[in-house]
Parts: structure tokens; C-alpha cells; sequence
């Protein structure tokens, strides 16, 4: 039956699937309003999705909600690099498809690659704001069942980060989404201690200065359009919890005079006491507390 839809019909469908796999609810509204449909056609889409796929969602009458089931699985394939792009740049049209047209862009191949469930999972507890039990395995513990309370999908340059209160240390942190094999979500509301806005590291903007490496670079001009500097500095704004990741992937000099050496090392913090009191500073070249 899939192979007899025409083009649209699949996005309208594939779009259904998609708010109900990573929001766990869907409304006619949504439908009408991302669509630009009659409540009519969208009554008709509903019924077509629940008619190639009975068991994926519920109607709760009290809501007027679309409720996704135990018994969910996707009609259509989500990439999970895609997905998570999707989730951050807040679009949710669930098709994958790019038709026909070969673009000539390359770009580096991932080393990792999450668990499309597990993305499910966790955006659906953060769109909901519940917490979860997963079971996670870290390179100090190695596997074991954490209670967290998750508030945002991160992507830090080099791979994909949650970031949650931790109920066992009783603090904001950072878990690697390949290192979380399991999501069950609780039904429980999370303390106030525990909502991003407790998150002070995450709450916090730290503005970066960055410039030309002053010894590493001989002709800064290249560095300046590179980056597209202003009056030979570019200032980034970046939150607290970020910074670390941030300053790592570009390789900014964060010595207090530039005294790191290398090819690699093109970009230089001029302000680097504005990183006092953030976090992950550790990965951040050259930066002595």
C-alpha cells in the first residue's frame, strides 16, 4: 500500500511517525498548521497511518491527544545523524528523503553513531519533562543503572552528549549517548533542584575573544576571513558547560600568552579569565587555573 502513495501523502505520514517516535504525542493541529491543511485532510492522513500502522498511537479523549504506545514502531527508517540535526535545529517534517539530486558535499565520516531508540527516548522524557533510568557505562565504572533528569541533546563538536541532573552525584553532568544502552522513562516530576535552570553551568554565557595566534601565525589576514573576524577578533558567546568542548575542537591557545606551539594552534583566547569557575577545562589546550 506504501508504494501506491504519492509523494506528499508519504511526507504527511513520515511526519506523523516522526511526532510521535521522538514527541510521543501528536494533534490534528499540528498536522493542519505544518501542512497548511483542512481539519478534513487531516482527519483523512490519521486514519491512513493508523491503518498501516493499528498499534503505533492512542487517542486520549480528554487531551485531545495522540498518544504514541508501548507497541510503537516506526513506519518509516530515521537516520540518527539526521534525526539529531533535526531535533537541534527544531525540524520535524520525519523525511529523510533528499530525491534524486546528487549533491558534490563531502563531509568526515562519523566514528559514532547513536541509537536511534535511545534518541526516541530521551527527547520524548525531555519534551515531557520526566526523568529516567538508563543504564550507562563510563570508562571510571563501567555499567550501571543512573536515575537522571534531562534537559538537552548536546552536540559538542565530536559527538552527541546528554545533558541531565544525576541523581546518584546529585549533580549536572555530561553522559555520551553511545555509552546509554537503555532508556526507560519514569513517571514521576522532577524536584526543582533538579530543572535546567538549576543548571548553573548550563545557564551561564561565557563570551570567548578569540584572535590570531599571536606566534603561530605569520599572514593573521587568512586566519581573520577563515573565521570571519571583525577588527581581527571574533567573539563567540557559548555557554559555561560548552566552552571546554568548544575551545578543544577549534584548538584555541588558552596559555595566557600563547605559548603553545604547532601548526594546530591558529586561534588564541584573549580573554582568557572569562573561563574562571567553568567547567571542562581540562580539554581545553594550554588553560592553567
Amino acid at each position: 500500500m506504501m508504494d501506491e502513495l504519492n509523494f506528499a501523502q508519504k511526507q504527511r505520514l513520515a511526519y506523523i511517525d516522526f511526532k510521535l517516535y521522538f514527541t510521543g504525542m501528536l494533534t490534528r493541529s499540528e498536522i493542519v498548521g505544518h501542512f497548511e491543511l483542512g481539519l478534513a485532510a487531516a482527519t483523512r492522513d490519521i486514519k491512513l497511518y493508523r491503518e498501516l500502522s493499528s498499534d503505533n498511537m492512542e487517542y486520549d479523549n480528554v487531551e485531545k491527544k495522540y498518544f504514541i504506545t508501548k507497541k510503537f514502531k516506526p513506519l518509516f527508517e530515521h537516520d540518527a545523524r539526521r534525526t539529531l540535526i533535526k531535533l537541534a535545529n527544531n525540524i520535524s517534517d520525519g523525511f529523510d528523503a533528499i530525491g534524486d539530486t546528487s549533491f558534490p558535499i563531502e563531509s568526515p565520516s562519523p566514528l559514532n553513531v547513536p541509537n536511534i531508540d535511545i534518541i526516541a527516548k530521551l527527547s520524548q522524557a525531555i519534551i515531557h519533562n520526566k526523568p529516567i533510568n538508563v543504564i550507562y557505562t563510563s570508562l571510571s565504572s563501567g555499567s550501571g543503572a543512573r536515575e537522571l533528569v534531562p534537559h538537552s541533546i548536546v552536540d559538542n563538536g565530536l559527538r552527541w552528549h546528554l545533558r541531565a541532573f544525576d541523581r546518584k552525584t546529585k549533580s549536572f553532568r555530561d553522559f555520551v549517548l553511545t555509552r546509554i544502552t537503555k532508556v526507560t522513562i519514569l513517571p514521576q516530576i522532577p524536584d526543582s533542584d533538579e530543572s535546567k535552570l538549576e543548571d548553573h553551568q548550563w545557564m551561564r554565557i561565557v563570551p570567548l575573544q578569540i584572535i590570531p595566534h599571536p606566534n603561530n601565525v605569520e599572514y593573521p589576514t587568512a586566519i581573520q576571513l577563515d573565521f570571519g573576524m571583525e577588527d581581527g577578533m571574533l567573539e563567540v558567546n557559548v555557554r559555561a558547560a560548552m566552552a571546554g568542548y568548544l575551545l578543544r575542537r577549534w584548538n584555541v591557545d588558552c596559555s595566557e600568552i600563547g605559548t603553545l606551539a604547532g601548526p594546530e594552534y591558529q586561534l588564541f583566547l584573549r580573554n582568557t579569565q572569562t573561563l574562571y569557575g567553568a567547567e571542562n577545562l581540562a580539554i581545553a589546550p594550554g588553560y592553567q587555573a
